[in-house]
């Protein structure tokens, strides 16, 4: 097999637990060639050091100050500079709204269903894929082979063909994990309305001037570099 029908996907995720006092949560991933990973990876390090970090920096949405802007700012750029790489982010923008009751499932049921909803536009049958995490929690690696068996089962990839591997790594050793959380960050920045921090700020309007997009509606479902969904509980829950 081609190693360019073989990818990576990096995921992380905001705000979401059921009972954070956060309404807005956003799933998201960035995912490239695995034959890329390893020049992106360094070149991530690269741009750390460039900018008077250390190689193992690690990028965090939380990290964010005007001290590093232009650092962040450089990131940014990066992703939208390099074809190779694509990001996806499922927003959910009140929390408040799920009625998991009338559904007949918990937290944790449509927790996956988002997960589901965020991946499956980038995943294609006829290709291979490996998943890596970043959670956050005590149960997760109960979760993450539960979201194997889901993800699989939702391909009818009952042998584990396509989704070859779903792992949690960590989040500081994994420069494409870190880029996921500061885009993830950003565009739940954006549906949150927030504007306290004002490097936050410009990486928000960086990212919206590089995608073209205001990063509160959704994309496109064919938009391949940077797609975003919408997700509306009382619309979409079932």
């Amino acid at each position: 097999m081609d190693l360019s029908e073989h990818y990576n996907i990096y995921c992380d995720e905001s705000c979401h637990l059921e009972n954070d006092h956060q309404k807005v949560m956003t799933l998201g991933a960035v995912w490239c060639a695995t034959e890329k990973v390893r020049e992106i990876s360094v070149r991530i390090r690269e741009k750390k050091i460039q900018h008077g970090l250390k190689a193992d920096f690690e990028i965090k949405w939380t990290k964010v100050s005007p001290a590093k802007e232009s650092f962040y700012l450089d990131i940014a750029d990066y992703f939208f500079d390099v074809d190779d790489l694509h990001f996806r982010a499922v927003v959910v923008p009140d929390k408040s709204k799920l009625r998991h009751e009338v559904f007949s499932q918990s937290h944790d049921d449509w927790y996956y269903k988002m997960y589901f909803e965020m991946l499956k536009l980038i995943l294609n049958p006829k290709a291979h894929y490996r998943i890596y995490l970043d959670m956050k929690d005590t149960r997760g690696g109960a979760k993450v082979e539960k979201l194997h068996e889901v993800l699989s089962n939702n391909m009818y990839d009952f042998s584990r063909k396509i989704i070859e591997r779903v792992q949690i790594v960590r989040s500081h050793e994994v420069g494409l994990l870190q880029m996921a959380d500061l885009l993830i960050g950003a565009v739940s920045y954006a549906n949150r309305g927030l504007s306290t921090n004002i490097a936050k700020v410009n990486l928000v309007n960086r990212v919206r001037k590089r995608s073209g997009y205001k990063l509160t509606q959704s994309t496109l479902l064919t938009e391949s570099k940077f797609n975003i969904f919408h997700w509306q509980a009382s619309e979409r829950q079932s």
